[in-house]
């Protein structure tokens, strides 16, 4: 089997389960947004998966991304699902459409900065299911209605969902409906609030149980990531 022919067939298996996941939610596959995570993955791979369709794809160091995004055709969607250093930020905007990990107020200050106004860029606020870790970003979740409120009232940000990583000891289930909840709570104040980034390879069938409308897969179709040295 070529690169090629693997590729198609874990996408295939992928796009089948997501289907499935769905119509067992009693909700329409067209609902779902496949984030394909291209990180360390080669330029080649990501024609094929656009010859097979894909438009989404993930990405989490500014640097790969933008050079991706250079070569790659300009129809394609890119989402940036990375920590977000702040001096990244002018490159970030000038090549995603999609910002997935927002948490910080510093951030949003220079995602809206003058030259930044004639960027469109969506965002999801990332919120943090393990506060004692220090290596995980994100706002707790029950402090990000404040941290919406802050985004909407000081810079004009409105984020169109929550992203969240379930942790490897809990069960994703739990999680996700967990956010799913506050989604919902939320949307009363936040109406934009509609879509929930949520699921990886692991967990996202469970993930569109819950209601996710993005889920970001990489391993499941591209294979082990490729070790960057």
């Amino acid at each position: 089997m070529n690169r090629k022919e693997e590729i198609s067939s874990n996408l295939h298996d992928v796009q089948i389960k997501i289907a499935r996941a769905a119509n067992l939610a009693g909700r329409g596959v067209d609902e779902i947004t496949l984030v394909v995570v291209t990180k360390t993955f080669p330029v080649s791979d990501l024609q094929i998966l656009y010859d097979l369709g894909v438009r989404d794809f993930g990405e989490i160091r500014d640097q790969e991304g933008s050079a991706k995004a250079a070569i790659l055709p300009k129809d394609i969607r890119w989402h940036f699902l990375g920590q977000i250093q702040s001096r990244k930020i002018k490159s970030i905007s000038s090549w995603a459409s999609v910002v997935h990990s927002l948490d910080s107020l510093e951030h949003a200050a220079k995602f809206a900065a003058p030259e930044h106004t004639d960027i469109h860029l969506q965002f999801f606020a990332q919120v943090n299911l393990e506060p004692e870790r220090e290596d995980r970003g994100g706002i707790p979740l029950e402090k990000v209605g404040d941290f919406l409120s802050s985004l909407r009232d000081t810079y004009s940000i409105h984020p169109i969902g929550l992203m969240c990583v379930a942790p490897v000891e809990r069960s994703p289930t739990q999680i996700f409906s967990q956010v799913a909840q506050k989604s919902l709570e939320l949307q009363g104040e936040f109406p934009e609030l509609r879509a929930l980034s949520m699921g990886m390879s692991g967990d996202y069938e469970e993930a569109i149980a819950a209601g996710a409308t993005h889920v970001r897969i990489g391993s499941s179709i591209l294979g082990s990531r490729i070790q960057i040295t």
